[in-house]
């Protein structure tokens, strides 16, 4: 089940947007230090609705499009940055911030990938054993 990790990579994300914001070498930090953590407060919450039986497939899939538009979005402060300057600094704090939120985000897209090919292999064994395939639509 996929509740669990979508609330871990969810806070994780949170973590990267707060500490992104607090640590901000622009002085008042720009709201876009927080997108990471409105992206974890996407997966938090469906994090929370997953464990509804009756809710989880619709969620996970909400959450696997959350993160894969994460992951897309963490490229967004490593091309304004080069855009700006022309030039690619990994450490600035606002490249960390897009790269972690790229990692956190893809690691999550693939347990997601993961666990619905799992769910579709246990469907089709539970179908076999039940009696038979369906037939078809």
């Amino acid at each position: 089940m996929m509740a669990w990790p979508t609330l871990i990579c969810g806070a994780l994300l949170v973590l990267v947007g707060i500490v992104a914001y607090g640590t901000s070498e622009v002085q008042p930090p720009p709201m876009t230090a927080l997108i990471p953590a409105f992206f974890g407060a996407a997966l938090i919450a469906c994090g929370a609705l997953a464990f509804k039986d009756y809710l989880r497939k619709h969620v996970m899939h909400l959450a696997a499009m959350i993160g894969l538009v994460g992951a897309l979005g963490g490229f967004a402060p490593l091309i304004r940055q080069y855009s700006k300057t022309g030039d690619f600094d990994p450490t600035k704090k606002s490249a960390v911030a897009g790269e972690l939120m790229i990692l956190v985000c893809v690691v999550f897209v693939g347990m997601c990938v993961n666990s619905f090919i799992q769910a579709k292999k246990a469907r089709k064994a539970k179908e076999a054993a039940a009696g038979g395939a369906t037939p078809p639509a």
